[in-house]
């Protein structure tokens, strides 16, 4: 998929300086935790679920933490980005994809397993599918990036209108998420410094009352992965860090909303050498249903989920997929 190639190139930033930088309800509808869980929640359990896309058959394995399996050919790998998201509003996970080459949106309804397709946005968009109105249905959208500047295109499921709304340059990194704890999607830009190692920024526009937050945090090499790790009903500020060699540890960087602390954790591998460590991917999402963000990494060379338990610190390994599958969750890293 075009998105797992992107995170690939992006992840292949290398830097020599590995430091840390110093930065100035579960049960709340507004949590964005529950929005990012339900993205690949897709038997509506309350609990993430380990998937993968196939290139080779372009086909979808989704292993149920509820118990059993689902296995299904849907989406181009060559055209399609993997856009999962609860689009029919009944809790679990649809199956879905934006189209590359013809900007057009399929996916399968959970709710009744009907197909839907789409048009909405153009070759070179970015799709961004969050809930941005907040009545629990995941909506269309894409980011564009013309003329130096974003544009954000939303088309809104609660009463089918269209909102254009340019935010951000070019050059930045989208990086959406419920940070201020509305229960809407917030629109949300990094810009990374001119450097590798140069201070980057979060740019957020609150949907709550529409100003706008600035925060600086982390530097030009960091991937977004945003979710709520602390389980406070918003999300945080949040990126990972590759190391100078392929056996270094990713170190993830957390600003916690709730007591404004920081967290640095070091989990997964940098990887760069195909011939020793290829390098995880990010797939931080709620594994084991606390309300809170795992942290989180998928392994290409041997197909297994690693994941920091945020209930209890303990680490789950499990194996679903195979070297060259692309993890469902890793939509959501930038």
């Amino acid at each position: 998929m075009k998105n797992y190639l992107a995170k690939l190139g992006r992840f292949s930033l290398v830097s020599t300086v590995l430091a840390l930088l110093a930065v100035a309800g579960w049960a709340q509808a507004g949590s964005g935790n529950i929005k990012l869980r339900k993205a690949i929640d897709f038997d509506g359990d309350g609990k993430a679920d380990f998937s993968v896309f196939r290139p080779d058959g372009n086909t979808w394995f989704i292993s149920k933490s509820g118990g059993g399996y689902t296995i299904q050919q849907f989406g181009i790998a060559s055209e399609d980005f993997m856009t999962p998201g609860d689009y029919d509003g009944d809790g679990k996970a649809d199956i879905a994809v934006w189209r590359d080459t013809t900007g057009v949106w399929y996916r399968l309804n959970s709710s009744d397993n009907s197909f839907y397709a789409a048009q909405f946005g153009v070759t070179g968009d970015e799709p961004v599918a969050r809930d941005y109105d907040g009545d629990g249905k995941t909506d269309i959208a894409v980011a564009r990036r013309t003329n130096g500047t974003m544009v954000w295109y939303i088309l809104r499921s609660s009463d089918g209108g269209f909102s254009a709304v340019q935010f951000g340059a070019a050059t930045d990194f989208t990086a959406v998420a419920d940070y201020d704890g509305d229960g809407k999607a917030d629109i949300a830009i990094q810009r990374p410094g001119a450097t590798d190692t140069a201070q980057a920024y979060f740019y957020i526009l609150r949907s709550s009352d529409n100003g706008v937050t600035i925060f600086p945090f982390g530097i030009g090499i960091d991937s977004v992965v945003p979710g709520d790790y602390d389980g406070d009903g918003k999300a945080d500020i949040a990126v990972v860090r590759t190391g100078a060699t392929p056996d270094a540890p990713l170190i993830w960087y957390i600003w916690r909303s709730g007591d404004q602390g920081l967290t640095a954790y070091a989990f997964g591998y940098t990887g760069g050498d195909p011939n020793t460590i290829a390098g995880d991917l990010t797939v931080q999402n709620d594994y084991d249903g606390d309300g809170k963000t795992d942290i989180a990494v998928y392994r290409d060379q041997t197909g297994v989920f690693y994941v920091v338990r945020s209930s209890d610190q303990g680490v789950t390994s499990f194996q679903w997929g195979t070297s060259g599958d692309f993890p469902i969750a890793t939509y959501d890293t930038h």
